[in-house]
């Protein structure tokens, strides 16, 4: 129900811009996360925008480096990833639900990820 883009290769330090869309349903009606899974390790939370207040949640690992906002115009949702490291590398979900669970399970609804590499 869920599309990604924006993935892609880039060098550490660099930037890249994922964008969140669905013509489905209206985004901001809902909690937005981002989720990421490296080979070999378990799917992690690393962004959520609640539906409510637009407050966001990051992981302690991208805070100061990534952003998540909406442009809802456009019923789209980003994650600005600036600063970006190899540990970084990874394929990129978002996820959509009433709520930003702490658990990746409990979301419904998501898309088929994009590929991110960092590397030099």
């Amino acid at each position: 129900q869920l599309a990604e883009s924006g993935g892609g290769s880039v060098q550490p330090g660099g930037s890249l811009r994922l964008s969140c869309a669905t013509s489905k349903f209206t985004l901001d009606n809902y909690a937005i996360a981002w989720f990421r899974q490296a080979p070999g390790k378990e799917r992690e939370a690393v962004s959520c925008m609640h539906d409510s207040d637009g407050t966001t949640n990051y992981a302690d690992s991208v805070k100061g480096r990534f952003t998540i906002s909406r442009d809802n115009a456009k019923n789209l949702v980003y994650l600005q990833m600036n600063s970006l490291k190899p540990e970084d590398t990874a394929v990129y979900y978002c996820a959509a639900d009433f709520e930003c669970y702490n658990d990746y399970a409990e979301f419904t609804s998501w898309g088929q990820g994009t590929q991110v590499t960092v590397s030099s």
